[in-house]
């Protein structure tokens, strides 16, 4: 095959259907940059996940004499010495603990004043309103209900709290997020596809007369496909390409300048270059190899050869 002639055929296909062309590259890539995105998102709610499931403990909360008067769970009074050196006992005691630490009412209620001393409540709270509690750090935070059915309804417990809970509806939205990301791409790609499959079409009909004197020539199906599929191939690879940009312009200003949500955030481990530059190779051969078979696909109706 003669790769100048097909060169040049692929330039004309081009020239002709700028406008469509044009089109599909900017359809390729708006799917291709949501597909990205939604993979990063994925990433970074894993990479969340690991960092905070990391740090967050199980709090079991202790009666005290306030509780006692208003909870159920405390109709037997504030927690004793005895309770409390029990608990923490048993807590040492499961292998999926980690370390168990012991907060007393005035540690409480000096943690409480660092973070809520400027609010009008934080004027009338009493550290005996406070409760004690142990901070249990487990090896494998996923298995919080071993602790949890272990603890909960025992005297002297008023409650156990998993933290994970905490940042559950954070995880929720960015996965929300992610799944509308994944559906808004799904719409973009349908219409990429049909914007290929209309270009292969139009440009087939286009150069019949060509493709009619070629085959009387003999020339074979694969070399007169091969230019219409090398377009299309083309302009999903511009898609692609222009994909990247918008994932690496993305990740710039969106975390490191610009919007800067590393600096607003620091408490958030957010996802590093690597982890973008990991997904372009990907982003790249989707949109060489996605228009190229829905080229061939179409040749097969709109091109008899």
């Amino acid at each position: 095959m003669r790769a100048q002639f097909v060169l040049s055929e692929i330039g004309v296909g081009l020239r002709r259907n700028l406008t469509m062309t044009f089109a599909v590259i900017v359809s390729v890539a708006l799917s291709l940059a949501l597909f990205g995105g939604a993979l990063l998102m994925r990433e970074q709610v894993s990479t969340m996940k690991d960092y905070w499931y990391d740090k967050v403990n199980v709090s079991i909360f202790l009666c005290n004499k306030a509780d006692a008067a208003t909870a159920a769970k405390c109709a037997k009074g504030a927690v004793t010495g005895q309770q409390k050196e029990q608990i923490e006992a048993d807590l040492k005691k499961m292998d999926i603990v980690e370390s168990v630490m012991h907060e007393s009412a005035d540690q409480a209620f000096k943690h409480y004043k660092e973070q809520y001393g400027d609010t009008a409540i934080a004027s009338v709270v009493t550290p005996d309103q406070m409760q004690e509690s142990f901070r249990v750090k487990l090896k494998d935070p996923e298995k919080y209900k071993v602790v949890a059915t272990a603890f909960a309804g025992r005297d002297g417990v008023e409650s156990v709290q998993d933290q994970r809970n905490i940042l559950q509806n954070l995880f929720d939205l960015m996965n929300g997020m992610n799944i509308a990301a994944l559906g808004v791409m799904g719409l973009m790609l349908i219409i990429a596809l049909m914007l290929i499959v209309n270009t292969v079409r139009v440009s087939a009909f286009s150069r019949r007369r060509e493709t009619g004197i070629m085959r009387l020539v003999g020339a074979s199906s694969f070399y007169i496909q091969m230019p219409f599929i090398m377009e299309a191939a083309f302009a999903g690879l511009l898609g692609g390409a222009v994909a990247c940009v918008l994932l690496l312009v993305g990740r710039y200003f969106l975390i490191d300048h610009g919007i800067a949500l590393a600096e607003k955030m620091q408490l958030v481990n957010f996802i590093g270059w690597d982890a973008v530059l990991a997904k372009l190779p990907l982003v790249i051969a989707i949109g060489l190899l996605m228009p190229a078979v829905a080229a061939f696909i179409a040749l097969r109706k709109y091109l008899k050869v």
